[in-house]
């Protein structure tokens, strides 16, 4: 066994940009090589996490044209393929990344795209080093690409003219990634790896310049992490990828062990649903050579012991509640097991603060749900429920009891809503809304635009049962009736008439608004601009009131309170201080 384990690095970027192809051509390497995966993916994306391991030989024969000679010290690389950021957020060892190192890969023709940003902003939270991996520079136009090749010897055998548009391509890079703080620098020009993020160009698809990836990955690992990958000593401690049912096995736990080591007949602790729970090693199962964990099909050994890091499979009994992107940890005696299961509960119970009042979340794993946690707490929006699986009924009502309808959301990030919790969701008159995205920024998103549009509904509905007030002016010609009710036509000059409002001439009361119609419909209320006619009780004209007289509509004290604190146009605001001088020279406290 080495003395170091090899690094484990995360595959990410923006879908359909390369992470699967990159994948593709690492693992059809030496004789060991497997066929694609991406064949048998739906659509060619990525669908569940996997792992690759890639020994040191191909490596160092692949890396030799680079390396002068040198070997890489490391056993080799364990790469993790995820099917979007939201899956790197729930690796987790030891409360932080499981990667050591990140690959982010992005279309050179595209930039960065939504997924990029986000993978960024992950990287940044969780501290993990990074390269950037400029695929498909074959789309260059012109560009001259030979298998095997590396891009050292590449981007000299380019023409003037092909090797410019390159230098475009690049530059627009590096000032979309300056926006995000990061300080890009082509990977044969960075003097200080720790000062700039190392971009190398690469054509996943015709297998160039993969050399030259690999090796600033393993350099840099070996070089910055040589610490971290010298702690392989001490029990096992795993990272839970994926449950599964398989034939003949039952339930299985897909893993990735990063620390120690894991045998048949092993008692470990696991993090349930319920808290922690404990099980013994049944069955222990590594891919065989390259394959692909996810993708392994019958290519699996049977394997007596593993040790990190590594890709393995695992059969034991009770393990239907273990929560994705939890650890599961290999005790050795009773003092290791009960501080395991102590890390266990504390692990299980979320570390998230929950308020009396605020939304709900939900996740497929537990570092999922504290990542999106995160974000909403750095938004300042409270949550009050923070659970693990799919959206149910008791989610929607735990929604429903929410005081503030502004609260009554449940935002789900990468699981989805079952048909039950949606059935609840349609027939509820309490207007909870859900919404689900993979990518958090987007749960984010949506939230914000559906609080700006749920503020105007909520003001709406104040508006319709508050009375606000107005003034009109009584058109000339436009007597219908004199009195026992006086039928005139008006304009609204200003705020709004409703149904039942008293006027007011010259600060006195002079009558009330029986009815509004416009044409044949009749109306609740008419709106500043609108010519309506009114029936008026208590006023005859010609007596009272004369056609082109302006008229102010009264508001009631306790609307008047309430006014205080709504958003009004200046039209209103003008006549609702004409109506607080004109009925407080009577009460000086009204509608304070």
């Amino acid at each position: 066994m080495s003395a170091r384990r090899q690094p484990i690095v995360a595959v990410l970027g923006h879908v359909d940009h390369g992470k699967t192809s990159l994948l593709d051509h690492v693992r059809s390497l030496g004789d060991q090589g497997r066929s694609s995966v991406m064949d048998r993916e739906a659509g060619g994306i990525t669908q569940h996490i996997g792992a690759t391991e890639v020994p040191s030989e191909i490596l160092n024969e692949l890396c030799a044209p680079l390396l002068g000679g040198k070997k890489f010290d490391s056993p080799g690389l364990l790469f993790i393929d995820t099917p979007g950021h939201h899956s790197f957020s729930s690796l987790r060892a030891r409360g932080g990344s499981l990667a050591d190192i990140a690959i982010l890969i992005i279309d050179v023709m595209e930039g960065c795209r939504p997924q990029t940003r986000e993978s960024l902003r992950i990287l940044k939270q969780s501290k993990t080093p990074f390269v950037i991996a400029a695929n498909k520079v074959d789309r260059i136009y012109g560009w001259d690409c030979k298998a095997g090749r590396s891009m050292a010897r590449s981007l000299k055998e380019q023409t003037r003219e092909v090797s410019d548009l390159f230098e475009k391509r690049y530059w627009d890079l590096v000032g979309q990634f300056a926006e995000d703080g990061f300080n890009l620098e082509r990977y044969d020009r960075v003097k200080d790896f720790t000062k700039d993020i190392a971009l190398v160009p690469i054509s996943a698809r015709e297998g160039e310049g993969i050399q030259d990836l690999l090796a600033v990955v393993i350099g840099l690992a070996e070089r910055y992490l040589s610490e971290q990958l010298m702690d392989i000593d001490g029990r096992g401690e795993a990272t839970v990828l994926e449950m599964k049912e398989e034939r003949g096995l039952g339930k299985t736990l897909d893993l990735i062990l990063h620390r120690g080591s894991i045998k048949k007949g092993d008692e470990i602790v696991l993090v349930s649903q319920r808290g922690a729970t404990s099980t013994h090693v049944k069955g222990l199962f590594s891919p065989r050579g390259m394959s692909e964990m996810r993708d392994a099909g019958d290519r699996w050994d049977d394997t007596e012991e593993v040790f990190a890091a590594a890709g393995v499979k695992i059969s034991a009994p009770s393990l239907e509640a273990v929560l994705v992107g939890t650890t599961l940890r290999v005790v050795t005696n009773e003092e290791e097991k009960m501080e395991a299961l102590e890390e266990a509960n504390i692990e299980a119970n979320l570390s998230i603060d929950l308020e009396e009042e605020g939304v709900c979340i939900k996740s497929d794993t537990v570092g999922g749900l504290e990542a999106l946690a995160k974000e909403l707490n750095e938004i300042g929006v409270p949550i009050r429920d923070a659970s693990i699986g799919k959206v149910s009924r008791r989610d929607v009502r735990s929604a429903e009891a929410s005081s503030d309808p502004l609260h009554r959301t449940i935002m789900a990030f990468s699981t989805d809503i079952l048909e039950e919790a949606e059935q609840e969701i349609d027939n509820s008159d309490a207007g909870v809304k859900h919404i689900g995205s993979d990518i958090i920024y987007r749960i984010l998103e949506e939230y914000e635009s559906w609080i700006e549009e749920r503020k105007i509904e909520l003001e709406e509905e104040r508006r319709e049962m508050v009375v606000y007030p107005g003034r009109i002016m009584l058109l000339p010609d436009h007597t219908f009736r004199v009195s026992k009710p006086a039928v005139v036509g008006v304009r609204v000059i200003a705020g709004r008439v409703h149904i039942g409002q008293g006027l007011l001439k010259d600060g006195r009361r002079i009558g009330r608004i029986k009815s509004i119609r416009s044409g044949q419909e009749s109306m609740k209320e008419a709106r500043q601009g609108s010519e309506v006619a009114i029936s008026i009780e208590g006023v005859t004209v010609g007596r009272q009131v004369d056609e082109g007289d302006v008229l102010l509509v009264d508001i009631p004290e306790s609307h008047a309170r309430k006014l205080r604190k709504m958003e009004m146009t200046q039209a209103e605001m003008e006549v609702y201080e004409e109506l607080l001088s004109i009925h407080r020279k009577e009460d000086h406290f009204w509608g304070r």
